[in-house]
């Protein structure tokens, strides 16, 4: 399709925003320097957490491209092929993880139990990004040629299913010692909903055009981000007031940051509620003296539904955003295209080239030090993709 190459030119390029957020928020928050918007708290949607949902939302996208391509041009869908490289994705991000700390790794298969080291694995150091987008993708296939409406409700029982198991113990287990990462395992089932997103933001480019296309992802995104609002207001119902701080809350004694139920509130808490509503979001929320950690707050820890809707629709609108400048203007950023064209490349290189300026600096040093080297961080990346885009060496599985 001749409208094809604009849209791809778009999602390189929102790729390659979402690669350079990466890179800020994953060096600047191993420093004192850095902003609480720009860090991980799991306690609300910073910066920081709106950038793991983009690389889903464009996972989903060009999941949904390819397919319907390969469909509309041989007749047939290669779903061998395609299982090959969700495969393939996985053990790229089995071995990867793993050599980030081999000693340590070596050390547990030699001290502890096969099954203890491998379902820590599997809940820490295995499902981080990479991981993800593989078991996302495998959990999409089943709708990935249906229509909106079944990849919509998909999305909904997928986070539904969610809710249930976090309730049943997945989120007690996240949380416990050591505590897991992007949701652990079955954190695919809210990661599914920025992957259905991306696939519904495609038949929305392809249905109505670009020019059309930026409204309706416009809409359809600050739609999603109220829904996902909507389902962070639970979380008000676990605040502690000075009164009852260190006593009893909803027939329970406070006691550490958790609340004892935390997915579905008690009867209690609902009689206490005042009306009041959630801080808006990208708002820090109140410390865990003031309200309990519980499954709906927006937190990247958990995978929680309300966290990955919000972000599913920044997603689209971000994208939009894109849409209307890349494809509707013409304009192009080098820095987001050799970044984005690449993208399974800059994600490896970037912990290479942390490897290599991170030893020059401490978690105290200053602002102007801080920054130095992450210039010098974004320079190795960036050159490192520019080299291997000047030799058309793309990385893909």
């Amino acid at each position: 399709m001749a409208e094809g190459r604009p849209r791809l030119l778009s999602l390189d390029q929102f790729r390659g925003y979402t690669i350079l957020g990466m890179l800020l928020v994953n060096f600047l928050g191993d420093y004192r320097i850095c902003p609480r918007w720009l860090r991980h708290t799991h306690d609300y949607c910073s910066y920081a957490d709106t950038i793991m949902p983009q690389f889903l939302f464009a996972a989903g996208f060009a999941l949904r491209l390819s397919v319907l391509r390969r469909w509309q041009r041989d007749g047939v869908v290669p779903w061998g092929r395609l299982l090959r490289r969700i495969g393939g994705l996985a053990a790229v991000a089995v071995v990867w993880y793993s050599l980030q700390d081999a000693a340590g790794l070596w050390e547990q298969f030699r001290t502890r139990p096969l099954s203890e080291v491998f379902m820590q694995q599997c809940k820490r150091q295995w499902f981080q990004t990479l991981m993800h987008i593989a078991a996302t993708s495998l959990w999409l296939l089943p709708v990935i040629l249906s229509s909106v409406r079944l990849r919509l409700c998909w999305a909904v029982g997928s986070g539904l299913l969610h809710v249930v198991l976090s309730w049943w113990f997945n989120f007690e287990w996240v949380h416990a010692a050591p505590r897991g990462i992007d949701g652990g395992p079955l954190g695919f089932l809210t990661w599914a909903i920025p992957a259905i997103l991306g696939t519904v933001a495609y038949d929305m480019l392809s249905s109505a055009g670009a020019q059309r296309g930026v409204v309706r992802l416009s809409v359809a995104g600050v739609g999603v981000m109220l829904l996902g609002w909507l389902l962070s207001v639970p979380t008000v119902l676990y605040d502690v007031s000075a009164a009852v701080s260190g006593q009893t809350v909803a027939g329970q004694v406070v006691a550490g940051p958790y609340a004892a139920d935390p997915v579905f509130p008690r009867a209690e808490r609902w009689r206490m509620w005042s009306g009041g509503l959630p801080e808006p979001p990208l708002v820090p929320p109140p410390g865990p003296d003031q309200r309990q950690l519980n499954y709906w707050m927006m937190s990247q820890r958990a995978g929680s539904l309300s966290y990955t809707t919000f972000a599913g629709g920044l997603s689209l609108l971000v994208f939009g955003v894109f849409v209307g400048v890349c494809d509707l203007r013409g304009w192009q950023f080098r820095l987001f295209g050799t970044l984005g064209a690449n993208s399974l490349a800059a994600y490896v290189l970037h912990d290479v080239a942390a490897w290599l300026v991170t030893p020059w600096l401490t978690r105290e040093s200053g602002v102007l030090v801080v920054l130095t080297g992450w210039l010098v961080f974004v320079g190795l990346v960036f050159g490192c993709c520019g080299l291997l885009q000047w030799k058309r060496w793309y990385l893909r599985v």
